[in-house]
């Protein structure tokens, strides 16, 4: 099993930044992949980002250039949220799979355990 922890959500203007962490806890191998998702009111989660234990990371095109996932551990991730756009306005979840699907991580992979979220909202 594994249990995650977000955190670091909040509010800032348009242009702002925002450093959302994600602590995992339990089997390490069970948080291989770790990966961000979000969800806006009304739509449909979507991935943003991933990375495996040894950095290779996975971002989609809509926040490439302005989002940036890391890893300083295999129990923590971060998601570095520069230049927010309303956009962006979302619950924003973490989320974690074995190795077992495979070594590369992307956010088309079935992750297995999820967060409860943090809410980021950008507005003036």
């Amino acid at each position: 099993q594994v249990q995650l922890l977000e955190s670091g959500g909040g509010s800032v203007q348009p242009g702002g930044s925002l450093r959302l962490s994600c602590a995992a806890s339990g089997n390490s191998y069970l948080s291989f992949c770790m990966a961000w998702f979000r969800q806006a009111p009304g739509e449909e989660r979507e991935g943003v980002a991933a990375i495996n234990p040894s950095g290779t990371r996975y971002t989609e095109d809509s926040v490439s250039g302005r989002f940036t996932i890391s890893r300083d551990s295999p129990k923590n991730m971060y998601l570095q949220m520069n230049s927010l756009k309303p956009e962006d306005t979302a619950t924003y979840y973490c989320a974690t799979r074995s190795a077992s699907k495979g070594t590369y991580c992307t956010t088309s992979d079935t992750y297995d355990y999820w967060g409860q979220g943090t809410q980021v909202t950008v507005s003036s």
